[in-house]
């Protein structure tokens, strides 16, 4: 039994030393392992720092090229203005060196004149002095014989001249009425006749006219009632005639006419119904028009109402011009000349689109269409500075804005624009018989002959009567007459020429 106690103490310390023995091993693998570990973890992380540090160095290097490349944007940026304010700089030293010569030279005339005046005082003193001493009598006694005779020698050229002048501005006063009450008679859509006041429909037949009719023309009772516009059915073949002042009712007519005579069937109650439905479609036209302006022009915020009163001004025309088209043209001419003098293209462009927009309302509103285009956009909460553009460009008020004044050249310049506006061709005729009437009414004056469409007159005088000067005044004189006697649209060019002309024959 002791031998058993001490074998089995004997395998406990075997076990014991050879465990401890493992332990130790494993120990020792462990510590190395950990060593390693360790060994790994420093050198990933020092190349961890290595690749850390490149990219910073890249990024800044990245960062760096950005930012010089943005100073060299600035700077080129810095040039260009440097380069503009230098160029405004050079025109305004120009002008002020224009300015400065002009008053100068103004300064001279003004000297020369004061000088004149006083030789011509000191004449009149002289010659005040001589008549007295001649005739024995003072300067007030003297000046009220003078004023006598001329009275008793010219008192009947002076009423015949008075008489002339009456007739005159009567003459433009019933000129001035005709063109109000024809504004004013558009604008009411009573009957009229005129070149702009009716449509023609084609009709496939001459048998659709008494369709047209209608049995003891309740047919076209019913169309005239329901659409506001006179039918006219004459012997012309295969048409019939609409005829209203009032534009837009007129489209719609000649919209609903077309779709009756497409269908066929026409009765008072499918007169109705195409008429709603061609109504909605100048409506929706309208919409699409004044929309399509605002675009085209390039102005924002405007308000619904405004931009449907100028879809209208489709319908409206002004000397055969279209007043829609008419706008777009001011307020583009009005911006472009905002840029090229650096003023607010914007302002001008939105004046300019807004100038007429009172043409597009009807009878119901009272006023010139300046101040209903004032009401208007005031009440839609326009700027003031539309307001002026609006008042100004007819000259009621004076502008408060250079842009103001850029709307009122553009409108001229629209206007007068060859071909934008035209006038009946008796009108055409009779203007120019009468500014080559009054051309030849001068004193030395050969021939005249009306040309480029009636936008200039020349006039050719006797070169041994008249000389350069008197060739200027009379330019002058003559285009002077025909503004205050001829009414005609855009600016009219008068040029007088002064030839001499020498002439031999060889025989």
């Amino acid at each position: 039994m002791v031998v058993a106690v001490i074998c089995a103490l004997a395998g406990l310390f075997i076990g014991y030393s050879m465990a401890k023995s493992g332990i130790e091993k494993a120990y020792k693998r462990a510590q190395k392992d950990a060593e390693s570990i360790i060994k790994k973890a420093e050198q990933d992380a020092a190349e961890l720092k290595r690749k850390t540090i490149v990219e910073a160095r890249e990024e800044v290097h990245r960062l760096r090229e950005e930012v010089e490349a943005e100073l060299r944007r600035r700077e080129q940026e810095i040039r260009l203005i440097e380069e503009r304010l230098l160029k405004r700089e050079e025109m305004l030293s120009k002008r002020e060196e224009m300015v400065e010569k002009k008053e100068s030279s103004l300064e001279q005339l003004r000297v020369q004149l004061e000088m004149a005046k006083r030789k011509i005082e000191q004449r009149e003193k002289e010659l005040d002095e001589k008549f007295t001493e001649l005739a024995g009598m003072t300067v007030e006694e003297a000046r009220q014989i003078v004023l006598e005779e001329a009275r008793s020698r010219y008192e009947h050229d002076l009423a015949v001249m008075f008489k002339q002048i009456k007739e005159r501005y009567e003459e433009e006063a019933e000129k001035e009425a005709k063109k109000i009450i024809a504004a004013a008679v558009q604008r009411y859509a009573p009957e009229y006749v005129g070149e702009i006041t009716v449509s023609t429909v084609s009709l496939p037949n001459d048998e659709m006219k008494g369709r047209i009719i209608g049995r003891e023309g309740r047919n076209i009772r019913a169309f005239e009632k329901i659409t506001g516009v006179d039918l006219v059915i004459d012997d012309t073949p295969e048409v019939v005639v609409l005829s209203s002042f009032n534009p837009i009712r007129r489209e719609i007519a000649r919209i609903t006419l077309e779709k009756l005579v497409a269908d066929g069937r026409i009765h008072p109650a499918r007169i109705e119904e195409m008429y709603e439905k061609a109504k909605q479609e100048v409506e929706k036209a309208i919409k699409e028009a004044g929309q399509e302006a605002v675009l085209k022009v390039g102005v924002t915020a405007i308000h619904p109402e405004l931009v449907k009163l100028l879809g209208k001004l489709k319908y409206r025309t002004s000397y055969g011009q279209n007043v829609l088209a008419h706008s777009i043209e001011v307020a583009q001419l009005a911006a472009l000349m905002a840029e090229e003098l650096g003023l607010d293209a914007e302002k001008a462009k939105r004046g300019g689109l807004l100038h007429d927009i009172g043409k597009a309302l009807d009878h119901e509103v009272e006023g010139s269409h300046t101040e209903i285009g004032t009401e208007i956009v005031r009440r839609y909460g326009e700027p003031e500075y539309v307001v002026n553009m609006i008042m100004s460009h007819h000259g009621e008020v004076e502008p408060t804005c250079p842009e103001s004044v850029l709307v009122a050249a553009a409108d001229a310049l629209s206007a007068a624009r060859p071909g934008a506006r035209r006038e009946s061709l008796e009108n055409y005729i009779k203007r120019l018989v009468k500014m080559e009437k009054i051309a030849m009414g001068f004193k030395n004056v050969e021939k005249a002959y009306a040309i480029q469409a009636g936008r200039e007159i020349r006039v050719i005088v006797e070169p041994d009567k008249v000389d350069d000067a008197e060739a200027e005044k009379m330019a002058y004189e003559i285009a002077k007459k025909i503004e205050e006697e001829v009414e005609y649209p855009g600016v009219l060019k008068v040029v007088v020429i002064r030839e001499k002309r020498s002439i031999a024959y060889a025989k």
